[in-house]
């Protein structure tokens, strides 16, 4: 493979940016300097990135592609959903393998052989569903095979992902702490939603979700599994946080001594639940809902603050005819499409609107998640000899998204109107260009799992 010299441009790590060369040799990146003279190279392709920054390629921490739910399958392929993530900057995702109860090792190795279609690199998180005497070993293998973290459930005990009983839970977080491997929790209180269930006597639109599934069950389940990881002094990964409650409940743990390492969406920073409310109400639903104005902005601060670490998306798109389908939250299918317009969305929120700095939007993008998830440095850096997975980002492009020209099959964007400041021109994973010119270049199969190292 050539070499590729990127001149010019403002490169942006998390501890520094500065105007800097950046030279790619095969896969990786072999050379950052103030000056790298390209007559002194043989064979090599020079990319002009004057006015552009150059990033560490995004990694988007929580994605559930071609995901098998309910009767249907998500609308994003795995090659359409590397193609829309090559035009998000995003060249490595962290998707999901679920539990069969029987093996997690063959539930992972089913996974791995799926996304083999998968243009972009990828690492999984290993499902969790069922406590069994055998566990440790279980998880012992899997880690050997490159995971990193398991995901539980504090909810969906009628479709089989909760383990109920709290001594059985506590067994599989004294197994992750052990071998190491970190615990990614969905936290909603299965009984608190039950309970409001039983009782509810109003409708079942989009707009009552909230009310179905509030906040409080949030806070519920995070005080619950704080507890647990409070009396093994562990660590605990929070997955979408969505409410102010929820992060009342964060901090009220870590004063306590407690580590959370907490992850949030983009749209529970900048969607409210008036978004529920109409006839395209269904297209907004995911779980947790939606909630108010005044969590978004709870939010939002925690990012500002560094109280949140990672902003991923939890890509689980449907068509809008597949959303249509239902006017019921029972069977509305949950989820929505969300790649695509991560970076913009933050790089708005942070700089245009004077909250975040590109530096601390990078660590909350890349090499915060990277580090997470044991793949740095490989990924989420620019360094010399880490994967040459780079973006080139014009800051200034102003531009409006419209659902029908995202790149996700969804043919919908939630953010569908929204003004953003900040647009990906170009991507490069291991030193190939998968995007430019808006034009998709990567190849069907040549996305590399990669394994944890945590």
């Amino acid at each position: 493979m050539a070499k590729i010299l990127i001149k010019d441009g403002l490169l942006v790590d998390t501890e520094w940016a500065r105007h800097q060369d950046l030279l790619i040799d095969g896969s990786k990146i072999v050379r950052i300097a103030s000056c790298i003279d390209e007559t002194d190279l043989d064979e090599v392709t020079v990319i002009n990135a004057e006015g552009l920054c150059v990033l560490p390629g995004l990694i988007d921490a929580h994605t559930h592609y071609h995901l098998v739910s309910r009767g249907t399958v998500t609308a994003d392929s795995f090659a359409e959903a590397s193609r829309l993530a090559a035009f998000a900057g995003v060249t490595t995702v962290v998707d999901f393998a679920d539990d069969d109860k029987v093996s997690l090792s063959a539930s992972f190795e089913k996974r791995r052989a799926q996304m083999r279609p998968m243009g972009i690199d990828y690492a999984l998180h290993m499902g969790v569903y069922a406590f069994r005497e055998d566990i440790v070993d279980e998880l012992e293998e899997v880690k050997r095979r490159g995971i990193g973290a398991i995901k539980i459930f504090t909810t969906y005990r009628n479709v089989g992902y909760l383990i109920e009983k709290r001594d059985e839970l506590k067994a599989v977080f004294d197994a992750c702490r052990r071998l190491g491997l970190l615990v990614c929790v969905h936290c909603e209180d299965n009984d608190v939603i039950e309970g409001i269930g039983k009782d509810w006597k109003g409708t079942y639109m989009p707009k009552d979700h909230p009310d179905l599934r509030p906040a409080r069950a949030e806070a519920e389940a995070i005080r619950q599994v704080g507890s647990i990881a409070k009396e093994l002094d562990m660590p605990v990964y929070i997955v979408h946080l969505s409410s102010r409650s929820g992060l009342e409940e964060v901090r009220r743990l870590r004063n306590e001594g407690v580590h959370l390492i907490v992850e949030t969406t983009p749209h529970y920073l900048f969607l409210s639940r008036k978004k529920l409310e109409g006839e395209d109400g269904p297209l907004y639903v995911m779980t947790p809902p939606l909630r108010d104005k005044d969590d978004n902005e709870a939010l939002q601060e925690a990012v500002v603050n560094g109280e949140i670490q990672v902003v991923a998306t939890d890509h689980c798109s449907f068509t809008r005819a597949q959303k249509l389908e239902s006017n019921d939250v029972r069977t509305i299918y949950p989820g929505i499409p969300g790649t695509e317009e991560m970076l913009p969305l933050m790089h708005t929120f942070g700089l245009t609107q004077g909250h975040l700095s590109l530096s601390q939007i990078v660590n909350l993008l890349s090499t915060g998640p990277a580090k997470i998830f044991g793949l740095y440095p490989k990924k989420g850096s620019l360094q010399e000899g880490g994967d040459a997975d780079v973006v080139l980002f014009d800051p200034d492009w102003s531009w409006t998204i419209e659902g029908g020209k995202m790149h996700s099959a969804a043919g919908y964007s939630c953010y569908d109107g929204m003004t953003v400041t900040g647009k990906v021109v170009m991507t490069l994973l291991r030193g190939r260009i998968v995007m430019g010119d808006g034009i998709y270049l990567g190849l069907e199969g040549d996305g590399q799992f990669v394994k944890s190292q945590r």
